[in-house]
């Protein structure tokens, strides 16, 4: 069901700000050099104020990225500020030393969104909703049919 209250539901669910990227590192030895600065990072990371969750993907053959959630858009830049991080980026963007490429994406989520059953704040109960979310040439979404 649409909702604005999502604080039955999980940490990242929570969040109002989303961080993903990714670097293509130069091969295996970048990445066990990587190791030790990484682990510092995401004890930071946990420890900042505002920080909801994170994930880490693998891509072949060289590519770790992360998805990382955050209470919202400030938290979110103020890790990027931390000492940790910033000793990170300054290793990876090393020229091609240590990487090859690499990208970062910010998202700030809207205050609507949709939970159900046991995330869902006004009732536990699981049940669809009536019209789909307008897009945005709509005015009013289609019916939800079963």
């Amino acid at each position: 069901m649409r909702t604005r209250d999502f604080s039955q539901a999980p940490a990242q669910a929570r969040a109002g700000a989303m961080f993903i990227g990714a670097t293509r590192y130069r091969g295996p030895l970048a990445i066990l050099r990587l190791l030790p600065a990484w682990l510092r990072m995401v004890r930071d990371l946990r420890r900042m104020r505002g920080y909801r969750w994170h994930t880490v993907y693998w891509q072949f053959p060289f590519t770790l990225g992360t998805i990382a959630f955050f209470a919202d858009r400030d938290a979110m830049l103020r890790f990027a500020r931390s000492r940790q991080h910033r000793r990170l980026m300054v290793w990876v963007t090393d020229g091609n030393r240590n990487a090859t490429g690499g990208f970062i994406r910010l998202y700030t989520a809207e205050p609507d969104g949709y939970s159900n059953g046991v995330w869902r704040a006004e009732s536990p109960d699981m049940a669809l909703i009536p019209t789909f979310t307008p897009l945005a040439s709509e005015t009013t979404g289609p019916a939800v049919r079963r």
